[in-house]
């Protein structure tokens, strides 16, 4: 495995990456909510890139994993921004962004800022999550609960309750990608499962209508939920990534 590295990202937050050198497009790994770069999509394609000989970037958002911070404390602005910034810092050239749930939705957003995008993978993408998830699904009493107290806690299927504070829903509100066309003048390949319970098929589906691309694909995989990293699932990133041209 590539070694842990560390830099200073926005507002002094000390981020922890690891990057493999090789050719072609750097194919950036964006990991989802309260994930980190020692998933097993993560490791994995690194593993990939390494004997493929291609050049492979995996990092933590501020407040997940090695990275500093509290995660409580962030939001999607402040995680699109330390990926914009370990991106800026340590890929080389051209980019494959490969997002993993809530990583789809920020590597929607580095679409808009980087000039070097040349594929994107979405792995059951969560665009706007905050909003169309977490706030519509909410209670009365938990929106009264998160506006009152700044924070509600929910349960999860993959470990501790999420803490979701009143922060991280209006920062969301300011991010949100589906509410317009969304430009991607590059090849797009996106992969749902059909067990996804944390992810719907609708949300997949409307991640396709915005996306505005000239080679854009959906896949879905029956009885495959959220985690999408069987083997059969590893093995179809890998072509996605491919097909991308990464």
């Amino acid at each position: 495995m590539a070694t842990t590295e560390f830099l200073e990202g926005p507002d002094g937050r000390r981020l922890g990456y690891a990057k493999t050198d090789g050719t072609g497009p750097c194919i950036v790994f964006l990991s989802g909510y309260k994930s980190d770069m020692e998933g097993t999509k993560a490791v994995h394609l690194e593993h990939w890139a390494r004997n493929t000989g291609r050049a492979f970037l995996r990092f933590d958002y501020s407040g997940h994993g090695v990275s500093g911070g509290v995660f409580e404390q962030g939001c999607i602005g402040d995680w699109a921004d330390d990926a914009h910034a370990v991106i800026d810092a340590v890929a080389d050239g051209p980019v494959v962004l490969v997002g993993s749930s809530m990583g789809g939705w920020i590597a929607a957003l580095l679409t808009k800022r980087l000039s070097n995008v040349k594929g994107f993978v979405g792995i059951a993408a969560a665009p706007d999550f905050t909003e169309d998830g977490f706030w519509a699904g909410f209670s009365e009493a938990q929106r009264e609960t998160i506006m009152t107290d700044g924070a509600v806690a929910l349960p999860s299927d993959y470990g501790d309750p999420y803490i979701v504070t009143k922060r991280l829903i209006e920062d969301g509100r300011d991010h949100l990608v589906l509410r317009a066309p969304l430009p991607m003048p590059f090849p797009v390949r996106l992969m749902q499962g059909t067990d996804d319970t944390a992810v719907t098929r609708d949300t997949a589906l409307a991640f396709l209508d915005h996306i505005d691309s000239p080679d854009l694909h959906l896949t879905f995989v029956k009885g495959v939920d959220h985690r999408f990293s069987d083997p059969h699932c590893l093995t179809l990133i890998e072509e996605a990534i491919v097909a991308v041209g990464g």
